[in-house]
C-alpha cells in the first residue's frame, strides 16, 4: 500500500482509471492497493454467498463487493472500500442506487484481512466505520481463522473456530460456523 501526497476529492477519485489496482481516500490521501491473495478472496465470496442466501430471499437490503466506495467524508474527502458491504432496504434513496460514491457507511462493513495489511491498518478502518456511523463491523482474519465482531457500542468479541458467527441486529437470524468461511471443499 502507498500514499499518493497531493490532496484530492472523491470526485477525482472515481474518475481516475481502473486496472491492477483498487484505492481508497483517506481525508484527500490517495492509498493504492494491491491486489490481495487468493485465500482473501475465496474467504470474502465464501462468506458473502452465506451473507447473500440469507438477505436476498428475506428481502432485507443489498450486498455489495469490495469494489464500491463508501464516501464518509468532505473537504477533505474520505472513500473506503469494505470486502462486502450491506445497505437495507429502508437507506436505498427513492432515486435508486447511486452511480457514483454511497454518501455514508453501510449498516454492516466486512473487512478481510489482506497478507499485507497491518493490525494497526485494520483497527483503524473498522474504528472509521463505526465513527462514521456503520452498525457493525467484521474483521475477518484468514490467518486465525477468527472474526473479529466491532459493534455501534464501541465493543469488540473474537468469534473463533468451532464457535457460530450470528448476524446482531442487523441481520437478526443470521448463523454461519466460522469454520465454514475458512474451509475449502476439495483443499488437502
Amino acid at each position: 500500500m502507498s500514499t499518493v501526497a497531493e490532496p484530492i476529492t472523491a470526485d477525482e477519485l472515481l474518475r481516475l482509471p481502473r486496472g491492477q489496482l483498487r484505492y481508497e481516500l483517506i481525508r484527500g490521501k490517495l492509498i493504492t492497493m494491491s491486489p490481495s491473495g487468493s485465500e482473501h478472496g475465496v474467504v470474502t465470496i465464501r462468506l458473502s454467498s452465506r451473507l447473500d442466501q440469507f438477505v436476498s430471499p428475506r428481502s432485507l437490503g443489498l450486498l455489495f463487493g469490495a469494489e464500491t466506495g463508501f464516501r464518509l467524508e468532505r473537504h477533505p474527502d474520505t472513500v473506503r472500500a469494505p470486502d462486502i458491504a450491506f445497505i437495507s432496504h429502508a437507506k436505498i434513496p427513492l432515486g435508486g442506487i447511486p452511480k457514483g460514491y454511497w454518501a455514508g457507511p453501510p449498516e454492516l462493513a466486512v473487512e478481510v484481512v489482506s497478507p499485507n495489511d497491518t493490525a494497526r491498518e485494520v483497527a483503524e478502518k473498522a474504528a472509521d466505520w463505526i465513527r462514521f456511523g456503520a452498525r457493525a463491523v467484521w474483521v475477518v482474519d484468514p490467518d486465525s481463522q477468527t472474526v473479529a465482531v466491532y459493534a455501534a457500542d464501541g465493543s469488540v468479541k473474537t468469534i473463533t473456530q468451532g464457535e457460530t458467527l450470528d448476524g446482531g441486529d442487523v441481520f437478526p437470524g443470521f448463523r454461519c460456523d466460522v469454520s465454514d468461511i475458512f474451509r475449502v471443499p476439495g483443499a488437502n
